[in-house]
């Protein structure tokens, strides 16, 4: 949990376009405003992602992300239901509502519940899902201090959020919702 003037500097520079460094399950992730292409450019651009690769939506609330996907069958949220909140990433077909910029080359989006405390303070201010992914440059080791990141990155980031990771120490399994296949 974070205090309320630090998770309010976090929404205020989110909503305005910005990009901050939050705890997940295991690493600290680089977050901004999924339909802010801007924000999301600034983010890849830190990071050295291609855009092409896509990345994970997180959320408190699966009803943050019912909008965002287009199950092939009623069993495949079935399946991700069983393993939210929690540290399970599920790739969906993606609706018309998330942008090409966060799915990438693929018609799929990736997506992960949390049951991290800050991830649920942060997604339920929000009351949306936000950008997921590590706090580190693209193919590089995830850091796990924030006084790292803070070397990396600078004043580039926002805000950054300074709260404890979970337990976990792997990134979160991606499934495919519809073959239950482990992609990661």
């Amino acid at each position: 949990m974070v205090g309320d003037k630090q998770l309010s500097q976090a929404i205020s520079v989110i909503n305005s376009g910005g990009i901050i460094v939050y705890p997940t399950e295991s690493v600290y992730g680089l977050g901004c405003d999924p339909f802010n292409e801007d924000a999301v450019n600034k983010l890849l651009e830190l990071k050295q992602r291609h855009v092409n690769k896509g990345l994970i939506l997180i959320a408190s609330h699966v009803r943050q992300v019912l909008p965002l996907i287009q199950p092939l069958a009623a069993n495949d949220l079935a399946r991700a239901l069983k393993t939210w909140p929690g540290h399970h990433t599920w790739v969906f077909p993606k609706s018309k509502l998330v942008p090409d910029w966060v799915s990438g080359k693929y018609n799929s989006v990736a997506i992960r519940v949390s049951k991290h405390p800050v991830v649920v303070q942060l997604c339920q201010k929000l009351n949306s899902a936000l950008v997921s992914t590590s706090a580190n440059i693209s193919n590089q080791s995830e850091f796990k201090s924030i006084k790292d990141i803070k070397h990396l990155f600078g004043d580039k980031i926002g805000h950054y959020l300074n709260a404890s990771t979970g337990k976990e120490i792997n990134p979160s399994t991606i499934h495919d919702a519809h073959t239950n296949t482990i992609i990661r």
